[in-house]
């Protein structure tokens, strides 16, 4: 379960660290990680570290896709995490 958490830890940290990279290269007309790139990191459970980079740093806000998406998968992956623990750890 600690590997699991860990897992978590470190897929939302890239997935923010991956929202505030795409924002700088925006400003400075560089080369743009991919929207399919920053959306599989929130599929792969990266959801809230994807959510903090949009609105923290305001990445993404206009997009539906982002600003409709992220949250949904969030939700997701939270019904998921709970029926999972539901099913095999209690």
């Amino acid at each position: 379960m600690q590997y699991f958490f860990l897992y978590l830890l470190l897929v939302n940290a890239a997935s923010f660290v991956l929202m505030l990279v795409d924002k700088y290269k925006a400003k400075q007309n560089l080369w743009r990680i991919s929207e399919s790139c920053l959306i599989t990191f929130a599929l792969m459970g990266g959801s809230i570290g994807s959510l903090l980079g949009m609105y923290l740093v305001r990445h993404k806000t206009k997009h539906l896709k982002f600003t409709v998406g992220i949250p949904l998968i969030l939700i997701l992956e939270t019904i998921a995490i709970i029926w999972v623990y539901i099913h095999f750890f209690s």
